[in-house]
C-alpha cells in the first residue's frame, strides 16, 4: 500500500454529537415454502449490531463472506428494510421518516458500490451520469451547475473532456473515480463504501484509498467501509467492527483491535493476514468446521461450533456485551471474569497470549474430558495443540527416516544386482552337452 501523507480529520478528539447512531438493528429475511408460500424461518442476515459513528470517522466492517456486511450497509441506508433496531441520522430516525422527509434527507447519505461498471449506465455519458442527482435535488444553482460538476469531477481525478465520454472508454480505476464522484456531487455527509477497491489491482487501490482520504479531509466525510481485506481497513479505518454470521462480535478502535484482538475469531482472521518477511513464522490459528447456516444458527453464541475455547455456557447463552477497554467491545463468554481475560489484557505480546489461551484451553478441555470418560490426559490434548515449529520438526523427523530407508532398499538392490551377475556365468557353464539351445562355437573356415 502506497504511503500517504494526508492528515486524517479524525485524529482529533470527535465532537459530542454523533453523526451516525445504529442501535440493536436486525435485518431478516423470510424463507418461504410450500404451495402457499407460507414463512417457514427466516434468514438472520444482520442479528442485533450497535454502533456510534461522529463526524470525520471511517468505521470499518470486516469478516468473512457472507456474514452481512453489505446487508447492514444497505439497511443503515434505508434501501433494505429493517426488522428491528434503529438507525439515527443526525437525531432523526430514517425509518420514521416519510417519503418527503426522506427525500430530502437521502443527498447527505450515499453508496459506493463494489461494482463500477455495473452501477454505471452504459448508455450515458459520464458528465450526465454524475450530474442527473445533483440535477434532480437542485443542489446548487443552474448558472453554476456546469461549473460545479467541473470542480467535482477534478477533486475526483478526472478531466472536465471526460464529461462526453461512456462508461465502457474508461478503465475499472476511472470508473470508480465516476462513481466516488457521483457520490460526492451530492454533496453528502455520510458514504457507505460497499468494497469499492476489491475488483482493483493492487496498484490502483492504493490511489483510490488515498484519494477517499483526500476528500475525506476536504469535505469532513463519514466512511461506514466495507471490506474483507485486512491492509486495507489497517490503511484507512479509525474503527473496526468484526462481523460473524450477522453478529458484530468485536468493535473498537484500529490501533486495540490490532494490537489486542479480543474475539477467538478476530484472533483467527487477523492471524491469516500474510507476513511480508518470508523468515518470520505466524502462529496460524486454523479454524475448524464449516460455517452455520445463517437460516438455522447454532443456539447460543454462533461461533461455538468452530471456538477452540468453547464452554457449556456458549451453547447455551447468547455472549453479552463486555467492555474490556474503553471503547473496545467484544461479545464473548470469555471475558466475565475469567483468567484468559487477564491474560489477554495483562500482555502486549500477541505470541504469549496465545500460548496462555491454548494452554488454558488444553487444561480445560482435559478435566472436562477425563472427569467425562476418565482416560484424556492433558498431555493428550496439548498434544493436539502442538505448535508450528513442533509439527515442522515431526514432519522432518518422517522425512529423514524415508530418506534412511530409501538408502537401505537402493544399497539392498546394488547387492541383488550383484549376486545375480555373479550368478550368470555359473549357470552358463553348467548347461548340459544335449542342449541345443546352447550353441556350440563356430569353427574358423579354411
Amino acid at each position: 500500500m502506497a504511503k500517504h501523507t494526508t492528515s486524517h480529520p479524525s485524529q482529533t478528539t470527535p465532537p459530542s454529537q454523533e453523526l451516525l447512531s445504529v442501535s440493536h438493528l436486525k435485518t431478516y429475511f423470510p424463507i418461504k415454502s410450500g404451495v402457499l408460500q407460507r414463512v417457514t424461518g427466516y434468514v438472520k442476515a444482520v442479528d442485533d449490531i450497535s454502533f456510534k459513528l461522529y463526524p470525520g470517522q471511517t468505521m470499518s466492517l470486516v469478516g468473512e463472506s457472507g456474514c452481512g456486511k453489505t446487508t447492514a450497509g444497505r439497511t443503515i441506508l434505508r434501501l433494505t428494510p429493517k426488522s428491528a433496531g434503529e438507525v439515527v441520522f443526525e437525531g432523526k430516525d430514517i425509518y420514521k421518516l416519510d417519503a418527503q422527509e426522506l427525500r430530502a434527507l437521502r443527498p447527505q447519505m450515499q453508496l459506493i458500490f463494489q461494482d463500477p461498471y455495473s452501477s454505471l449506465s452504459p448508455r450515458m455519458p459520464v458528465g450526465e451520469i454524475i450530474a442527473e442527482a445533483p440535477r434532480q435535488h437542485h443542489i446548487v444553482p443552474k448558472e453554476q451547475f456546469d461549473t460545479y460538476i467541473d470542480k467535482i469531477m477534478k477533486d475526483c481525478g478526472l478531466q472536465p473532456y471526460h464529461r462526453d465520454r461512456y462508461p465502457h472508454e474508461f478503465s475499472g480505476g476511472q470508473r470508480q473515480r465516476i462513481c466516488i464522484a457521483r457520490a460526492l456531487a451530492l454533496n453528502p455527509k455520510f458514504i457507505v463504501c460497499d468494497e469499492p477497491v476489491s475488483a482493483l489491482d493492487v496498484s490502483i487501490q492504493a490511489q483510490i484509498i488515498n484519494l477517499l482520504m483526500d476528500l475525506q479531509a476536504q469535505y469532513n466525510l463519514t466512511y461506514l467501509f466495507i471490506s474483507h481485506d485486512l491492509s486495507v481497513v489497517e490503511h484507512i479505518s479509525d474503527l473496526i467492527g468484526v462481523m460473524y454470521l450477522g453478529d458484530l462480535v468485536e468493535r473498537g478502535t484500529k490501533k486495540e483491535v490490532f494490537a489486542r484482538p479480543l474475539h477467538p475469531y478476530t484472533q483467527a482472521l487477523f492471524s491469516a493476514i500474510p507476513v511480508p518477511d518470508p523468515d518470520y513464522k505466524m502462529n496460524r490459528i486454523i479454524l475448524e468446521g464449516s460455517i452455520p447456516s445463517p437460516a438455522n444458527p447454532p443456539a447460543g453464541c454462533k461461533f461455538h461450533t468452530r471456538c477452540r475455547y468453547c464452554m457449556e455456557i456458549c451453547k447455551q447463552q447468547v455472549p453479552p456485551s463486555y467492555e474490556v477497554e474503553p471503547g473496545h467491545v467484544v461479545n464473548c463468554h470469555l471475558y466475565e471474569g475469567s483468567p484468559v481475560v487477564d491474560d489477554l489484557t495483562g500482555s502486549d505480546d500477541m505470541e504469549v497470549q496465545l500460548a496462555r489461551e491454548k494452554l488454558a484451553a488444553a487444561e480445560d478441555r482435559a478435566a472436562g474430558a477425563a472427569a467425562a470418560r476418565g482416560q484424556l490426559s492433558v498431555d493428550d490434548i496439548v498434544s493436539e495443540n502442538l505448535s508450528e515449529e513442533a509439527r515442522t520438526d515431526s514432519q522432518e523427523a518422517v522425512l529423514d527416516r524415508s530418506s534412511e530407508w530409501m538408502k537401505e532398499r537402493e544399497q539392498q538392490l546394488e547387492r541383488m544386482q550383484a549376486d545375480r551377475r555373479q550368478a550368470e556365468p555359473a549357470a552358463a557353464g553348467a548347461a548340459p552337452a544335449g542342449d541345443e539351445s546352447a550353441e556350440a562355437p563356430a569353427s574358423p573356415e579354411k
